[in-house]
């Protein structure tokens, strides 16, 4: 009665692990309806036909209690994620600076690279040239958000 009673166990716990861990390969679904079959026919075989049919309408019974609490809408909201994402994307660097703007080159600028604006630190190209670690530069353009650099000249700037 034992190897019954387990054979009826493993079905379930396989039954339950198609429906909520790994859905759509069928492996452990058809795996745990065998074992739970094999629990029926074990009965059958060796304990009659009234145990057998008691063994049968037991599974059926737990396999559809089963479906209804799987189908449950309270368990799939258990197990769903219930978090709420609240953060918000980075400003936008463009919209603090303007063209003709200097700041100071704090990577290498091979294009691209990092320069400070005052308090802020941003990513930028330069427009042409490599521009190494603490030149002074000035926006020349900003083009879908981006922002383009050269080196300083105050002969050029507005």
């Amino acid at each position: 009665m034992g190897l019954i009673i387990t054979l009826i166990l493993v079905g379930l716990v396989l039954i339950l692990a198609e429906i909520l861990l790994i859905p759509g390969v069928g492996v452990s679904g058809i795996l745990g309806l065998l074992s739970m079959g094999g629990s029926c026919y074990y009965a059958f075989y060796e304990f009659g036909s009234i145990t057998g049919g008691i063994v049968t309408g037991v599974n059926a019974l737990l396999i559809v209690l089963t479906l209804i609490y799987v189908l449950r809408a309270k368990t799939w909201k258990r197990m769903s994620l219930n978090t709420n994402i609240d953060s918000r994307a980075v400003e936008d660097e463009a919209s603090f600076i303007s063209v003709g703007d200097t700041g100071s080159a704090i990577t290498r600028l091979a294009p691209m690279g990092t320069v400070r604006f005052g308090d802020r630190t941003v990513e930028v190209k330069a427009l042409e040239g490599i521009i190494d670690p603490g030149s002074k530069v000035s926006v020349v353009m900003i083009e879908d958000r981006k922002i383009y650099v050269s080196l300083y000249s105050p002969e050029f700037s507005e």
